[in-house]
């Protein structure tokens, strides 16, 4: 079923076993123990290679249907953004979501790395758009040396950024080593930065770690975020905001 839908709810394994609450909440944690998938707040979803990444050629746009989670999170992203702010946006789906929903009337600074994202902002008379030059990867994103060297000429009032996975143990991971200069230098080029990682980044680990979680100002996530996982985040003092299905928010404050 999980490698049929891409999740599945505890409601769901009570309907289709024949059981009760408590022991579909009780198999799926087995489940998890053996690897077989990864447990959220209110189901599971499928484990992930730890090499797994967006196939050649496929940009942050050819997402085919919006999930709900990401749009949420992009959204809550956007609502972060102060007028005349200058920010960096995310070569990613939850990036070029944050693009196509920015308000007209907000009157900021972007800067991308991505083609894709600067194209889709380029039309937008309040946004003046800053793009990273460098050799191309083929989703048209830019992470080389040259774009480094842009980013160290530069600051940001608010980074957005993602990555492949994002594990307490692990910090953030990606799967190809090349990338790791170009985010060490978002950071310390930006003044907040802001990490944006739906459920299904959530405790995995890719192959290269980037760096440690609490690099991270803020990390929003969404409602189906594992309690267990995010408390891993929580001890770690970091501020963690969990996006509500309604796309409203709700932060969550370290006690």
């Amino acid at each position: 079923m999980l490698a049929e839908k891409g999740r599945i709810t505890t409601g769901e394994v009570q309907e289709n076993f024949n059981v009760s609450y408590d022991s579909a909440k009780r198999d799926l944690r087995i489940l998890e123990e053996k690897g077989l998938l990864k447990r959220t707040h209110g189901g599971a979803i499928p484990m992930r290679q730890t090499a797994y990444g967006r196939p050649a050629k496929m940009t942050c746009k050819d997402f085919g249907e919006v999930k709900e989670n990401y749009l949420a999170i992009a959204k809550k992203a956007v609502s972060m953004i102060r007028n005349n702010d200058v920010v960096f946006i995310t070569a990613a789906t939850a990036g070029y979501l944050m693009a196509r929903n920015l308000p007209e009337h907000l009157r900021i600074r972007v800067v991308t790395n991505s083609i894709v994202i600067a194209e889709e902002l380029r039309r937008r008379d309040q946004v003046s758009v800053i793009l990273l030059g460098g050799e191309m990867d083929d989703k048209g994103n830019c992470y080389d040396a040259f774009a480094i060297d842009m980013i160290k000429k530069l600051r940001f009032d608010q980074c957005f950024i993602t990555a492949a996975c994002i594990s307490a143990k692990f910090g953030l991971s990606i799967q190809k080593s090349q990338a790791i200069s170009f985010y060490g230098a978002l950071m310390e080029s930006a003044g907040k930065v802001v990490g944006l990682f739906p459920t299904e980044k959530i405790g995995f680990e890719s192959v290269v770690s980037i760096c440690p979680a609490d690099k991270l100002d803020v990390l929003v996530t969404d409602w189906e975020a594992s309690e267990e996982k995010l408390q891993d985040f929580y001890d770690m003092g970091m501020e963690v905001v969990v996006v509500e299905r309604d796309c409203g928010s709700q932060a969550v404050s370290v006690s």
